[in-house]
């Protein structure tokens, strides 16, 4: 049988799929790199006004949202939808939303965040899932396909900053805003134009139900959405009644609990619900321990988007051999270090064979790197705090840190995730994972609203011990934890 090896010797639909995510990253990242800086921007310089603690409540919320709402949006492509217009709806609602985003207006604001994840949801979990259904069963070419896919994520998310940071910082926050969305709608056409060479590649739903079956779900998601909207015009009412004031802060401090109170539900149900055998229940401890470390690290580690960012703005010199760059051009350099270091990685391990650490070491060793780099911002706020801009490597250096330990927790996050979930759950072990991230977002925001509260030092300091002392627990159980799932491969 021949292969398809129209794009570098993998399946043409690859390009597609290539070039779709990086468009979809390159929109992300780029609001991401602006969406807290426009925010405390004052009004006279375009931007809201607001204090950094409901900034950071906002941007937590909405990057955890876009985390949390990749179970829905798996679950809809499964069940109705199928992952080929999962995607392309998904891409649609991302473009329009960050272009509502280019609107002067807060009310704009809100609602295009809302639609941002909502399309997220449909198109990140599934877009992922055609990779690997492009490939045939037992192609060799399928884990080297899903390298070049993450190259294009972070070529994406190296870009985006350097693009969309400067209009927005040099020329105006909604055209930076509204260059997100035209690189959105660069992805839709993209996507659109190249769905053929998918072929049938997520093109249905991967259980296809029963006309009775499918008629029933289609009458419960309707019904979901009704309540939601129900939910929505009851909100509004009672605002412009005056009888209950909502606020970006009330709404936030209400969507943590509702983010807590499904992760408690969920573990509850793991460990006390279910018909588990004795080894199940031993993969299902190990992806609690990893759960609850990607969840920190990812808190440490998304300071990148808001105190890292104030930082960058407000302590930083980024004026180099005359030129001033904007401070979201930081943002690039995570993704730059990962495209330069990920092969390097990979390389390690293969060499360390059956002698490399085990899935919770490497958790506990980024936890190290993430205490290493919060270390180093102690020392930059030291210097800082006597009102003299610091220099741009101490960011550098931090950054090159995190992402050391990104390269140590996320691909062994994902890969643990596979080999340790039980077979019948092991779609929901994988949403466990995109919950750790939403969980991990959302602490992240709620910590950085300490910052302006706390010197920056304080706050740093803060977060170097919580980290510290999450990586000296999880090195402690390591061992331990690994006997309990010593003969799953």
């Amino acid at each position: 049988m021949n292969q398809d090896t129209r794009f570098f010797g993998h399946p043409a639909g690859l390009s597609t799929l290539f070039f779709t995510e990086l468009w979809e990253r390159f929109g992300y990242y780029g609001m991401r790199a602006l969406l807290v800086l426009f925010m405390t921007a004052g009004v006279a310089g375009g931007g809201l006004g607001f204090d950094t603690t409901k900034a950071y409540a906002i941007y937590g919320l909405y990057t955890a949202s876009v985390y949390m709402m990749s179970l829905p949006g798996g679950w809809i492509a499964d069940r109705i939808l199928g992952q080929q217009r999962s995607v392309l709806y998904g891409g649609m609602l991302i473009a329009a939303g960050y272009l509502m985003l280019a609107a002067p207006s807060v009310t704009a604001l809100y609602a295009g965040m809302t639609i941002v994840v909502l399309g997220t949801g449909l198109l990140k979990p599934n877009i992922s899932t055609i990779v690997g259904q492009i490939y045939a069963p037992g192609d060799v070419r399928r884990e080297s396909g899903f390298s070049i896919f993450y190259m294009g994520i972070n070529i994406g998310s190296t870009i985006a900053p350097l693009a969309c940071g400067w209009v927005g910082e040099k020329i105006n926050w909604h055209w930076g805003f509204g260059l997100a969305g035209l690189g959105m709608a660069a992805g839709v056409v993209t996507y659109w134009r190249g769905l053929k060479r998918l072929g049938g590649a997520g093109a249905k739903p991967v259980e296809p139900p029963t006309p009775e079956v499918g008629a029933q779900w289609r009458r419960s998601f309707r019904n979901g959405v009704a309540a939601v909207a129900g939910l929505l015009a009851v909100g509004i009412g009672l605002q412009w009644s005056g009888a209950v004031e909502l606020s970006a802060e009330r709404l936030v401090n209400f969507a943590g609990v509702a983010l807590f109170g499904l992760t408690l539900a969920l573990f509850a149900w793991m460990f006390f619900g279910g018909d588990w055998t004795a080894e199940e229940r031993k993969r299902l401890a190990v992806i609690a321990v990893l759960f609850c470390g990607s969840a920190l690290f990812w808190a440490a580690f998304e300071q990148a988007g808001s105190s890292f960012n104030l930082f960058a703005r407000n302590a930083t010199d980024h004026v180099l051999w005359g030129f001033d760059f904007p401070a979201s051009w930081f943002q690039s350099l995570n993704a730059a270090f990962i495209i330069c270091f990920a092969a390097v990685f990979a390389w390690i391990w293969i060499r360390m064979g059956d002698r490399q650490p085990s899935s919770v070491m490497k958790f506990a060793l980024a936890m190290f790197c993430a205490a290493g780099g919060f270390g180093v911002m102690m020392l930059a706020a030291q210097r800082a705090a006597s009102g003299e801009k610091v220099s741009p490597m101490w960011l550098v250096v931090t950054y090159l840190l995190h992402t050391f330990g990104e390269l140590l927790l996320s691909p062994v996050g994902l890969s643990a995730m596979t080999r340790l979930a039980p077979v019948r759950v092991a779609g929901l072990m994988m949403g466990v994972w995109f919950l750790s991230l939403s969980m991990g977002n959302y602490l992240a925001g709620r910590l950085a609203a300490f910052y302006g509260a706390l010197p920056p030092y304080d706050l740093f300091r803060a977060l170097g011990v919580l980290t510290l002392a999450a990586a000296v627990l999880l090195a402690l159980i390591a061992r331990p934890v690994s006997r309990l799932t010593a003969s799953v491969k």
